[in-house]
Protein backbone atom coordinates (compact mmCIF):
# COMPACT_ATOMS: atom_id res chain seq x y z
CA UNK A 1 0.00 0.00 0.00
CA UNK A 2 1.65 3.06 -1.34
CA UNK A 3 1.23 6.14 0.93
CA UNK A 4 2.54 9.77 0.71
CA UNK A 5 3.29 12.20 3.44
CA UNK A 6 2.89 15.60 2.92
CA UNK A 7 4.77 18.76 4.67
CA UNK A 8 3.48 20.65 6.97
CA UNK A 9 3.38 22.27 10.42
CA UNK A 10 1.94 19.94 13.39
CA UNK A 11 -0.43 21.56 15.25
CA UNK A 12 -3.17 20.73 17.92
CA UNK A 13 -3.61 18.45 20.47
CA UNK A 14 -2.83 14.34 20.13
CA UNK A 15 -3.33 11.25 22.08
CA UNK A 16 -0.87 8.74 20.03
CA UNK A 17 -1.24 4.69 20.62
CA UNK A 18 -0.85 3.03 23.45
CA UNK A 19 2.42 1.90 24.75
CA UNK A 20 3.40 -1.30 23.02
CA UNK A 21 5.89 -2.54 25.42
CA UNK A 22 3.26 -1.82 28.21
CA UNK A 23 0.62 -3.60 26.48
CA UNK A 24 2.46 -6.31 25.97
CA UNK A 25 2.89 -6.85 29.82
CA UNK A 26 -0.06 -6.31 31.28
CA UNK A 27 -1.62 -9.18 29.06
CA UNK A 28 1.37 -11.80 29.65
CA UNK A 29 0.69 -11.41 33.81
CA UNK A 30 -3.08 -10.92 33.39
CA UNK A 31 -2.82 -14.40 31.65
CA UNK A 32 -0.75 -15.49 34.96
CA UNK A 33 -3.01 -14.35 37.71
CA UNK A 34 -5.91 -15.71 39.02
CA UNK A 35 -9.16 -14.24 38.21
CA UNK A 36 -10.09 -11.06 35.67
CA UNK A 37 -7.84 -8.63 34.84
CA UNK A 38 -8.58 -5.56 32.57
CA UNK A 39 -5.76 -3.53 30.35
CA UNK A 40 -7.37 -0.18 29.04
CA UNK A 41 -6.24 1.44 26.11
CA UNK A 42 -3.69 -0.99 24.67
CA UNK A 43 -1.79 -0.78 21.84
CA UNK A 44 -3.91 -2.48 18.84
CA UNK A 45 -0.95 -2.77 16.80
CA UNK A 46 0.11 -6.56 15.18
CA UNK A 47 2.84 -7.10 17.26
CA UNK A 48 0.69 -6.47 20.59
CA UNK A 49 -2.52 -8.78 18.90
CA UNK A 50 0.48 -11.39 18.48
CA UNK A 51 0.53 -11.52 22.22
CA UNK A 52 -3.31 -11.57 22.85
CA UNK A 53 -3.73 -14.84 20.32
CA UNK A 54 -0.67 -16.22 22.60
CA UNK A 55 -2.06 -16.21 25.39
CA UNK A 56 -5.61 -17.29 24.48
CA UNK A 57 -3.85 -20.33 22.95
CA UNK A 58 -2.28 -21.27 26.72
CA UNK A 59 -5.89 -20.93 27.69
CA UNK A 60 -6.49 -17.64 29.36
CA UNK A 61 -9.90 -16.42 28.25
CA UNK A 62 -10.19 -12.72 26.42
CA UNK A 63 -12.88 -10.47 25.80
CA UNK A 64 -11.52 -8.14 23.74
CA UNK A 65 -13.74 -4.69 23.14
CA UNK A 66 -11.26 -2.43 20.85
CA UNK A 67 -10.56 0.30 24.29
CA UNK A 68 -10.25 -2.72 26.54
CA UNK A 69 -8.96 -6.07 27.06
CA UNK A 70 -10.54 -8.02 29.76
CA UNK A 71 -8.16 -11.27 30.49
CA UNK A 72 -9.27 -14.39 32.85
CA UNK A 73 -6.38 -16.13 33.73
CA UNK A 74 -4.58 -18.42 36.25
CA UNK A 75 -5.11 -21.61 34.66
CA UNK A 76 -2.57 -21.81 31.43
CA UNK A 77 -2.11 -25.07 29.35
CA UNK A 78 -0.02 -26.53 26.56
CA UNK A 79 -0.87 -24.72 23.15
CA UNK A 80 -2.95 -27.38 20.52
CA UNK A 81 -0.35 -25.62 17.93
CA UNK A 82 2.81 -23.54 17.71
CA UNK A 83 2.67 -19.79 18.81
CA UNK A 84 2.87 -17.49 15.85
CA UNK A 85 4.68 -14.67 17.21
CA UNK A 86 4.27 -13.09 13.55
CA UNK A 87 7.07 -9.87 13.80
CA UNK A 88 6.92 -9.62 17.72
CA UNK A 89 10.34 -10.32 19.06
CA UNK A 90 8.99 -8.99 22.62
CA UNK A 91 5.98 -12.03 21.53
CA UNK A 92 8.45 -14.52 21.07
CA UNK A 93 11.04 -13.59 23.96
CA UNK A 94 8.83 -12.94 26.71
CA UNK A 95 6.19 -16.08 26.49
CA UNK A 96 9.65 -18.40 25.84
CA UNK A 97 10.38 -17.11 29.14
CA UNK A 98 6.90 -17.30 30.87
CA UNK A 99 6.51 -20.95 29.37
CA UNK A 100 9.91 -22.22 30.62
CA UNK A 101 8.56 -21.39 34.42
CA UNK A 102 5.05 -22.49 34.16
CA UNK A 103 5.34 -26.16 33.30
CA UNK A 104 4.02 -25.25 29.77
CA UNK A 105 5.53 -26.81 26.39
CA UNK A 106 5.29 -24.93 23.34
CA UNK A 107 6.83 -24.51 19.61
CA UNK A 108 7.64 -20.70 18.81
CA UNK A 109 7.77 -19.58 15.50
CA UNK A 110 7.13 -16.23 13.68
CA UNK A 111 7.14 -14.63 9.91
CA UNK A 112 10.50 -14.30 7.93
CA UNK A 113 11.63 -11.24 9.77
CA UNK A 114 11.73 -12.94 12.98
CA UNK A 115 13.23 -16.03 11.81
CA UNK A 116 16.23 -14.09 11.20
CA UNK A 117 16.44 -12.55 14.97
CA UNK A 118 18.72 -13.69 17.90
CA UNK A 119 16.82 -16.00 19.87
CA UNK A 120 20.06 -17.82 21.91
CA UNK A 121 20.08 -14.98 24.26
CA UNK A 122 16.81 -15.58 25.72
CA UNK A 123 17.49 -19.21 25.38
CA UNK A 124 21.04 -19.63 27.26
CA UNK A 125 19.67 -18.40 30.73
CA UNK A 126 15.97 -20.03 30.78
CA UNK A 127 18.30 -23.53 30.14
CA UNK A 128 20.34 -22.78 32.85
CA UNK A 129 17.24 -22.51 35.18
CA UNK A 130 16.24 -26.01 33.91
CA UNK A 131 14.00 -25.71 31.13
CA UNK A 132 15.24 -27.32 28.15
CA UNK A 133 15.36 -24.87 25.20
CA UNK A 134 16.13 -25.64 21.45
CA UNK A 135 16.63 -23.03 18.73
CA UNK A 136 16.92 -23.43 15.04
CA UNK A 137 20.82 -22.42 14.74
CA UNK A 138 20.36 -19.40 17.51
CA UNK A 139 16.69 -18.75 16.05
CA UNK A 140 13.40 -19.37 15.54
CA UNK A 141 11.47 -21.90 15.24
CA UNK A 142 12.34 -22.72 19.00
CA UNK A 143 10.82 -25.22 21.27
CA UNK A 144 10.79 -25.04 25.05
CA UNK A 145 9.70 -27.43 27.68
CA UNK A 146 9.17 -25.75 30.88
CA UNK A 147 9.46 -26.76 34.41
CA UNK A 148 7.78 -25.62 37.20
CA UNK A 149 9.04 -23.77 40.59
CA UNK A 150 12.04 -23.38 39.65
CA UNK A 151 15.12 -22.73 42.59
CA UNK A 152 15.94 -18.87 41.50
CA UNK A 153 19.25 -17.47 42.26
CA UNK A 154 21.76 -14.88 40.13
CA UNK A 155 21.27 -14.48 36.66
CA UNK A 156 24.16 -12.28 34.57
CA UNK A 157 23.02 -10.83 32.31
CA UNK A 158 25.14 -11.21 28.66
CA UNK A 159 23.53 -7.83 27.09
CA UNK A 160 21.44 -5.23 28.69
CA UNK A 161 18.41 -5.98 27.45
CA UNK A 162 15.01 -5.52 28.92
CA UNK A 163 13.62 -8.74 26.61
CA UNK A 164 16.20 -11.19 28.42
CA UNK A 165 15.78 -9.83 31.70
CA UNK A 166 11.78 -9.83 31.48
CA UNK A 167 11.97 -13.67 30.00
CA UNK A 168 14.21 -14.41 33.16
CA UNK A 169 11.79 -12.65 35.45
CA UNK A 170 8.55 -14.13 33.75
CA UNK A 171 10.48 -17.50 34.15
CA UNK A 172 11.09 -17.10 37.56
CA UNK A 173 7.37 -15.62 39.32
CA UNK A 174 7.15 -19.34 40.72
CA UNK A 175 10.94 -19.27 41.64
CA UNK A 176 10.60 -21.02 45.33
CA UNK A 177 13.79 -18.75 46.47
CA UNK A 178 14.96 -14.90 45.68
CA UNK A 179 15.54 -14.03 42.03
CA UNK A 180 18.94 -11.97 41.14
CA UNK A 181 18.92 -10.05 37.85
CA UNK A 182 22.24 -8.22 37.36
CA UNK A 183 24.14 -6.65 34.37
CA UNK A 184 21.53 -4.19 33.54
CA UNK A 185 22.44 -0.78 32.12
CA UNK A 186 18.73 0.55 32.54
CA UNK A 187 17.21 -1.10 30.44
CA UNK A 188 13.67 -0.54 30.21
CA UNK A 189 12.00 -1.20 33.61
CA UNK A 190 8.10 -1.85 32.39
CA UNK A 191 8.04 -5.72 33.74
CA UNK A 192 9.88 -4.50 37.10
CA UNK A 193 7.07 -2.35 37.55
CA UNK A 194 4.19 -4.43 36.39
CA UNK A 195 5.33 -7.06 38.92
CA UNK A 196 5.03 -3.98 41.12
CA UNK A 197 1.58 -3.62 39.96
CA UNK A 198 0.10 -7.10 40.27
CA UNK A 199 1.72 -7.74 43.61
CA UNK A 200 5.32 -8.81 44.00
CA UNK A 201 7.82 -7.78 46.01
CA UNK A 202 10.94 -6.57 43.38
CA UNK A 203 13.16 -4.17 43.44
CA UNK A 204 15.48 -2.55 40.32
CA UNK A 205 18.17 -0.08 40.68
CA UNK A 206 19.02 0.25 36.78
CA UNK A 207 21.91 -2.29 37.31
CA UNK A 208 20.40 -5.43 39.61
CA UNK A 209 16.67 -7.01 39.87
CA UNK A 210 15.30 -8.64 42.99
CA UNK A 211 12.62 -10.48 42.92
CA UNK A 212 11.45 -12.08 46.08
CA UNK A 213 9.29 -15.54 45.79
CA UNK A 214 5.28 -14.64 45.90
CA UNK A 215 2.02 -14.66 43.92
CA UNK A 216 0.38 -12.38 41.66
CA UNK A 217 -3.09 -11.24 41.29
CA UNK A 218 -5.86 -9.78 39.15
CA UNK A 219 -5.04 -6.05 38.15
CA UNK A 220 -6.59 -3.20 36.25
CA UNK A 221 -3.91 -1.42 34.11
CA UNK A 222 -4.64 1.49 32.16
CA UNK A 223 -1.66 1.61 29.51
CA UNK A 224 0.20 5.14 28.86
CA UNK A 225 0.35 6.35 25.45
CA UNK A 226 3.81 5.20 23.50
CA UNK A 227 6.64 7.68 23.75
CA UNK A 228 8.08 5.54 20.50
CA UNK A 229 4.95 6.38 19.13
CA UNK A 230 4.90 10.05 20.27
CA UNK A 231 8.40 10.48 18.84
CA UNK A 232 7.56 10.89 15.58
CA UNK A 233 5.10 13.58 16.30
CA UNK A 234 8.23 15.06 18.82
CA UNK A 235 10.59 15.11 15.97
CA UNK A 236 8.13 16.48 12.94
CA UNK A 237 6.79 19.31 15.42
CA UNK A 238 10.88 19.89 16.47
CA UNK A 239 11.81 20.72 13.29
CA UNK A 240 9.13 22.02 11.49
CA UNK A 241 8.56 25.93 11.56
CA UNK A 242 4.87 26.98 12.91
CA UNK A 243 4.78 23.71 14.83
CA UNK A 244 3.27 23.57 18.23
CA UNK A 245 1.82 20.02 19.20
CA UNK A 246 0.64 19.08 22.34
CA UNK A 247 0.74 15.00 23.09
CA UNK A 248 -1.55 13.50 26.01
CA UNK A 249 -0.85 11.14 28.76
CA UNK A 250 2.79 9.76 27.53
CA UNK A 251 4.80 7.39 29.06
CA UNK A 252 8.17 9.25 30.55
CA UNK A 253 9.58 6.25 31.90
CA UNK A 254 13.20 7.45 32.83
CA UNK A 255 14.16 4.00 31.23
CA UNK A 256 12.85 5.18 27.89
CA UNK A 257 13.69 8.86 27.72
CA UNK A 258 16.90 9.04 26.42
CA UNK A 259 15.26 10.33 23.55
CA UNK A 260 13.88 13.27 24.87
CA UNK A 261 17.45 13.57 26.88
CA UNK A 262 18.84 13.56 23.22
CA UNK A 263 16.59 16.26 21.33
CA UNK A 264 16.86 18.79 24.36
CA UNK A 265 20.31 18.62 24.10
CA UNK A 266 20.04 19.44 20.71
CA UNK A 267 18.31 22.76 21.78
CA UNK A 268 14.25 21.55 20.94
CA UNK A 269 11.91 23.27 22.60
CA UNK A 270 10.24 20.40 24.58
CA UNK A 271 8.25 21.08 27.73
CA UNK A 272 7.05 18.11 30.01
CA UNK A 273 3.75 19.34 31.73
CA UNK A 274 1.52 17.45 34.63
CA UNK A 275 4.17 15.19 35.32
CA UNK A 276 1.99 12.54 37.00
CA UNK A 277 1.99 8.39 37.47
CA UNK A 278 -1.04 5.99 36.09
CA UNK A 279 -0.83 2.41 37.19
CA UNK A 280 3.05 2.46 38.06
CA UNK A 281 4.46 3.94 35.33
CA UNK A 282 5.23 7.80 34.93
CA UNK A 283 3.35 10.02 32.23
CA UNK A 284 2.93 13.73 31.26
CA UNK A 285 1.51 15.80 28.72
CA UNK A 286 4.57 16.75 26.16
CA UNK A 287 4.30 20.37 24.47
CA UNK A 288 6.76 20.52 21.68
CA UNK A 289 7.30 24.00 19.44
CA UNK A 290 9.92 24.81 16.57
CA UNK A 291 13.46 25.46 17.23
CA UNK A 292 16.57 25.46 15.35
CA UNK A 293 18.22 22.33 16.37
CA UNK A 294 22.11 21.83 16.87
CA UNK A 295 24.32 19.02 16.35
CA UNK A 296 24.93 16.17 19.64
CA UNK A 297 26.39 13.56 20.31
CA UNK A 298 24.93 10.21 21.54
CA UNK A 299 26.26 7.11 22.86
CA UNK A 300 26.59 4.45 25.82
CA UNK A 301 23.68 4.95 28.47
CA UNK A 302 21.37 7.40 26.86
CA UNK A 303 21.75 4.67 23.50
CA UNK A 304 19.89 2.11 25.57
CA UNK A 305 17.31 4.34 27.03
CA UNK A 306 16.55 5.53 23.23
CA UNK A 307 17.16 2.06 21.25
CA UNK A 308 13.58 2.48 19.65
CA UNK A 309 13.73 6.01 18.69
CA UNK A 310 17.88 6.27 17.12
CA UNK A 311 15.83 6.08 13.77
CA UNK A 312 13.93 9.60 14.05
CA UNK A 313 16.72 10.51 16.14
CA UNK A 314 18.49 10.56 12.73
CA UNK A 315 15.58 12.57 11.34
CA UNK A 316 16.45 15.02 13.43
CA UNK A 317 19.83 15.20 13.18
CA UNK A 318 19.23 15.60 9.20
CA UNK A 319 17.75 19.02 10.37
CA UNK A 320 20.33 19.99 12.89
CA UNK A 321 23.28 22.58 12.28
CA UNK A 322 26.55 20.48 12.55
CA UNK A 323 27.60 16.77 12.70
CA UNK A 324 25.39 14.24 15.01
CA UNK A 325 27.54 11.06 16.24
CA UNK A 326 25.62 8.14 16.94
CA UNK A 327 27.37 5.01 18.90
CA UNK A 328 27.20 2.15 20.38
CA UNK A 329 23.90 1.35 18.36
CA UNK A 330 24.74 -2.02 16.66
CA UNK A 331 21.48 -3.92 18.37
CA UNK A 332 19.57 -2.14 16.24
CA UNK A 333 21.08 -4.41 12.97
CA UNK A 334 18.80 -7.22 14.56
CA UNK A 335 15.42 -5.84 14.37
CA UNK A 336 12.93 -5.77 11.78
CA UNK A 337 15.31 -4.36 9.29
CA UNK A 338 19.24 -3.69 9.65
CA UNK A 339 17.92 -0.14 11.17
CA UNK A 340 21.73 1.53 10.91
CA UNK A 341 21.48 0.34 6.95
CA UNK A 342 18.16 1.26 6.07
CA UNK A 343 17.83 4.90 7.83
CA UNK A 344 20.90 5.26 6.38
CA UNK A 345 19.78 4.81 2.48
CA UNK A 346 16.45 6.80 3.53
CA UNK A 347 18.84 9.92 4.82
CA UNK A 348 20.77 9.48 1.80
CA UNK A 349 18.04 9.47 -0.69
CA UNK A 350 17.06 12.63 0.46
CA UNK A 351 20.02 14.55 0.08
CA UNK A 352 21.24 14.60 3.83
CA UNK A 353 25.13 13.10 4.29
CA UNK A 354 25.36 10.23 6.49
CA UNK A 355 28.44 8.14 7.37
CA UNK A 356 27.55 4.11 8.20
CA UNK A 357 29.33 2.74 10.86
CA UNK A 358 29.34 -0.89 12.72
CA UNK A 359 27.64 0.45 15.71
CA UNK A 360 26.06 4.17 14.20
CA UNK A 361 25.78 6.88 12.79
CA UNK A 362 27.89 10.11 11.30
CA UNK A 363 24.76 12.44 9.67
CA UNK A 364 25.61 16.02 9.16
CA UNK A 365 22.19 18.42 8.79
CA UNK A 366 21.03 21.04 6.58
CA UNK A 367 20.82 19.59 3.32
CA UNK A 368 18.16 17.58 3.49
CA UNK A 369 15.78 17.74 0.60
CA UNK A 370 12.42 16.22 -1.36
CA UNK A 371 13.36 12.82 -2.73
CA UNK A 372 13.62 12.35 -6.10
CA UNK A 373 11.88 8.80 -5.60
CA UNK A 374 9.24 6.91 -3.94
CA UNK A 375 11.22 5.40 -0.78
CA UNK A 376 11.22 2.15 0.24
CA UNK A 377 9.74 1.21 3.77
CA UNK A 378 11.29 -1.31 4.15
CA UNK A 379 8.97 -3.44 6.12
CA UNK A 380 9.84 -1.69 8.88
CA UNK A 381 6.93 0.54 10.84
CA UNK A 382 10.01 2.72 12.29
CA UNK A 383 11.65 3.30 9.18
CA UNK A 384 8.21 3.91 7.37
CA UNK A 385 6.92 6.96 10.60
CA UNK A 386 10.10 8.30 10.10
CA UNK A 387 9.81 9.31 6.46
CA UNK A 388 6.32 11.22 7.75
CA UNK A 389 8.94 13.39 9.91
CA UNK A 390 11.54 13.88 7.16
CA UNK A 391 8.40 14.83 4.91
CA UNK A 392 6.45 17.71 7.22
CA UNK A 393 9.43 20.20 6.82
CA UNK A 394 10.39 19.96 3.52
CA UNK A 395 7.02 18.53 1.13
CA UNK A 396 5.80 15.48 0.18
CA UNK A 397 7.57 12.28 0.46
CA UNK A 398 6.08 9.19 -0.58
CA UNK A 399 6.74 5.31 1.12
CA UNK A 400 5.99 2.24 -1.26
CA UNK A 401 4.70 0.22 1.53
CA UNK A 402 2.70 2.15 4.56
CA UNK A 403 1.16 -1.35 5.29
CA UNK A 404 3.84 -2.32 8.57
CA UNK A 405 2.94 0.65 10.44
CA UNK A 406 0.21 -1.21 11.46
CA UNK A 407 2.87 -3.73 13.49
CA UNK A 408 2.88 -0.63 16.17
CA UNK A 409 0.35 1.82 15.38
CA UNK A 410 -2.65 1.48 13.24
CA UNK A 411 -4.27 4.51 12.02
CA UNK A 412 -0.75 6.38 12.35
CA UNK A 413 -1.26 8.27 9.22
CA UNK A 414 -4.99 9.14 9.56
CA UNK A 415 -3.89 10.72 12.79
CA UNK A 416 -1.11 12.35 11.09
CA UNK A 417 -2.33 14.07 8.97
CA UNK A 418 -5.58 15.05 11.24
CA UNK A 419 -2.73 17.07 13.60
CA UNK A 420 -0.97 18.57 10.29
CA UNK A 421 -4.52 20.13 9.56
CA UNK A 422 -4.84 21.61 13.03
Amino acid sequence: MPLVFRGGPLRGEVRVAGDKSISHRALMLAALAPGTSRVEQPNRGADVMATRDAIVALGAVVDDRDTTIDVRGGALHDPAGPLDARNSGTTARLMMGLCAGHGLNAVFDGDASLRRRPMERVARPLRAMGADVNTTGGRLPSSVRGIVEPLGGEFQLEVASAQVKSAILLANLQARGPVIVTGDRFSRDHTERMLRRFGRDISFDGRTIALLPGSISAQTVRVPADLSGAAFFITAAAITPDSDVLLREVGVNRTRTGFIDVLQAMGADIALLDERELDGEPVADIRVRYRPLRATNVDGETVVRAIDEVTIIAVAAAHAEGTTRIRDAADLRGKESDRLTTITATLRACGVEVAEHPDGLDITGGTAHVPGRTLHAFDDHRIAMAVAALAAPLGDHGIDDGACIDISFPGFAELWSGTQRA
